[in-house]
């Protein structure tokens, strides 16, 4: 009866979804496309203060390490910058007091503005997190709401009466609804005697979407970050800025770890007022060429990612994150996202993030570790799609065990006893610069433990080391920067004879690149397919040297990646 149910909703949702476009060329914004975004956590990258806090110039600092138009640089194209916002730090800003201002531990507004001019000067663009399902519960908006029920903005959260009294006299909750994070996902409010919602932590209320008067001060918000001279928008859990009109109690299903993931959640989010919405915020957004959205989709599938998508507007698609380190497993998740996008979508690629474990930890194996992290660089690098790279990634940097008097992330704190939260401080350590201190991230102590491999892998060491993961990743974005075929280019599978091998074609115009990844320990042989020119294929990039020679078969040594043209 459940999965009927949930089928049918599904599908409702879908066939009120707007077709994913027909041509890729008729994107007018070609560099969304073809371009490499970089994820910036704030307060990791680099402090400048003394603090042990990254902040704003920091970020302005390393600006010519991501790209200062050479290929001694990183060479990405975008900086997507987690929140920045006042906030109380319940959820590591994620729970925004003040849309509109610079929290001082990052800098100021000024500080802002000469990132993004500084920025803009090397042709990279400006990303800006905006969490808008909810706010921090000290917002001005939420300590108004909360103090009456008639007031100006009593209605601009979702307020419901208790939905009756227990015998000892205790309020019923309007319904089952759980919070993402753990526990109930209403909050009872004695000064309002009421419940308030909140998909996440208490400290982070929802927004009531369906009040006029919210969605015009958050579209407000929107116009003045682009007045700001912001190139895009990154939106936090989208697909939940929607409930139900009527907060029907969600279905219940077998199985998983956490309260969370027992239910169906029919009505808490995917609701079809969204589209609309999305139409309307996106249309703000295109009033200035350029410019960008991309959305975070909430606990969603490969289908919905690709019916949310629109042409210059991108919906990240986390499948990849959760593949083992198979060639079978990736080339079935890759096979079923270019089914759901079709060659008119869009896709995003996404190996790791502020809120998942880093691709080299999920992917180690001991002394292979580097060389499976140049593989998964690959394919992040040379796929269909935009690829978001966050920081660290390109130095091969690992997750950081986090003792628990030292951890931040407040899931974590809340379920240690149950152990079903993984911590998220791991995948959030400092960045390792260099030699010194604290690897050269700030002269104080920082607000998160280094990795203990900082004095070995860092910036600085990788950068002088030809082989090192860094230069590798910079090889291969620059590579991807100069052929079209790599960035924008059509993706065709590729049979190749061996289990542990994965290649695909990819092809723009008059130029094809063919790429073939090694997943196994051991040397095989492998016949390459013709090119389409009917040329040898000629290798022009390897995670290992020398590169192999040009033909129609290939020695492919064991956890190595190659690029091959025919030109």
């Amino acid at each position: 009866m459940i999965s009927s149910q949930m089928g049918d909703r599904d599908q409702a949702i879908m066939d009120a979804l707007p077709e994913a476009p027909v041509t890729p060329a008729a994107d007018a914004l070609e560099g969304w496309r073809s371009g490499v975004v970089y994820q910036v956590y704030p307060r990791s990258f680099s402090d400048t203060d003394g603090d042990g806090v990254g902040d704003l110039a920091g970020i302005l600092d390393h600006l010519d390490y991501l790209n200062d138009g050479s290929p001694d640089s990183l060479g990405i194209d975008a900086i997507w910058l987690s929140p920045i916002y006042p906030s109380a730090g319940f959820d590591s800003g994620y729970d925004v007091s003040d849309y509109s201002a610079i929290d001082r531990i990052f800098g100021t507004l000024s500080d802002f503005e000469r990132l993004v001019a500084e920025a803009h000067r090397r042709g990279i663009r400006v990303i800006l997190d905006l969490v808008l399902n909810h706010t921090s519960h000290l917002h001005p908006w939420f300590v108004e709401s909360r103090a009456s029920r008639t007031g100006l903005r009593s209605d601009w959260y979702i307020w419901r009466d208790p939905a009756g009294y227990s015998p000892a006299g205790r309020p019923r909750r309007p319904n089952n609804w759980v919070s993402f994070f753990g526990g109930p996902a209403w909050t009872w409010d004695a000064t309002r005697e009421q419940f308030y919602l909140h998909t996440f932590l208490p400290q982070q209320p929802d927004l009531n979407w369906r009040n006029p008067a919210v969605r015009a001060a958050v579209l407000e918000i929107i116009r003045t970050w682009l007045d700001r001279g912001v190139d895009g928008f990154r939106f936090d859990v989208f697909n939940a800025f929607f409930k139900h009109a009527d907060l029907p109690s969600n279905p219940y299903r077998l199985g998983g770890r956490r309260a969370y993931s027992r239910q169906v959640h029919l009505y808490d989010k995917n609701q079809p007022e969204l589209v609309e919405l999305l139409a309307e915020i996106r249309q703000i957004v295109d009033e200035l060429p350029g410019r960008m959205t991309v959305g975070e989709l909430f606990e969603g599938s490969v289908r919905q990612a690709a019916a949310y998508t629109a042409p210059g507007h991108l919906i990240f698609d986390f499948s990849l994150i959760r593949q083992p380190w198979s060639a079978r497993a990736f080339a079935r998740a890759i096979a079923e996202r270019e089914a759901a996008f079709g060659p008119g979508g869009w896709p995003t690629i996404v190996l790791s993030n502020h809120d998942q474990s880093r691709s080299a930890s999920r992917y180690d194996d001991g002394p292979h570790g580097d060389a499976r992290v140049k593989v998964a660089a690959t394919l992040l690098l040379t796929l269909r799609g935009t690829p978001f790279l966050y920081y660290g990634e390109e130095i091969g940097l690992r997750d950081v065990a986090v003792p628990w008097a030292e951890i931040q992330d407040p899931a974590a704190r809340r379920s240690r006893f149950l152990s079903s939260w993984w911590n998220r401080d791991q995948a959030r350590a400092p960045m390792p610069w260099g030699l010194g201190p604290n690897a050269g991230f700030s002269t104080a102590r920082p607000w998160l433990r280094m990795s203990p491999e900082s004095a070995t892998r860092n910036v600085a060491s990788q950068t002088a080391d030809p082989r090192s993961v860094l230069s590798y990743y910079r090889r291969l974005i620059w590579l991807r920067r100069s052929r079209s075929a790599l960035s924008v280019g059509s993706y065709e599978a590729v049979g190749i004879g061996d289990a542990s091998v994965f290649a695909y074609l990819r092809r723009a115009a008059d130029q094809a690149a063919l790429v073939v990844l090694g997943f196994g320990r051991r040397a095989v042989t492998v016949a390459l397919p013709e090119s389409p020119s009917g040329r040898p294929w000629r290798a022009i990039l390897s995670t290992h040297d020398p590169l192999p020679p040009a033909g129609d078969r290939l020695e492919l040594r064991p956890l190595e990646a190659v690029i091959f043209v025919d030109d």
